[in-house]
């Protein structure tokens, strides 16, 4: 029984998560040991996914990852006042999630996302 799926993201420049993953998402750190810094949420349960795609959805490239939270315009407007750049969306998609693509500080795609209520 898998137990954790952790994203590692090869870079130099650790601390430069702190900007995006920590002021921007809202994630704690909750384990730094200088050659490695892991963020996640303390005390919420997540789950665990692993996608395999050939697009993103939309004739979208894939993104890197994706990371649903609670609003997601809210973000947007915390993603565009860091100057972090916006390279889809917002949008409405029509399998029922609200999302935009941006590039988090190693230049990795990130789809963060809101289920849409109905």
């Amino acid at each position: 029984m898998v137990k954790r799926i952790v994203l590692n993201i090869d870079t130099p420049e650790i601390n430069a998560a702190v900007g995006f993953y920590k002021d921007i998402l809202g994630l704690d750190l909750i384990m730094d040991h200088g050659w490695i810094a892991t963020y996640g949420a303390i005390g919420e349960k997540m789950d665990v996914q692993i996608s395999f795609a050939s697009q993103g959805g939309a004739g979208t490239p894939t993104p890197d990852l994706s990371i649903e939270v609670e609003n997601v315009d809210g973000v947007l407007e915390k993603v565009r006042a860091a100057g972090f750049p916006v390279e889809y969306g917002p949008v409405d998609e029509p399998w029922g999630v609200r999302r935009f693509y941006t590039r988090d500080p190693f230049g990795k795609l990130v789809n963060i996302l809101s289920h849409l209520t109905v």
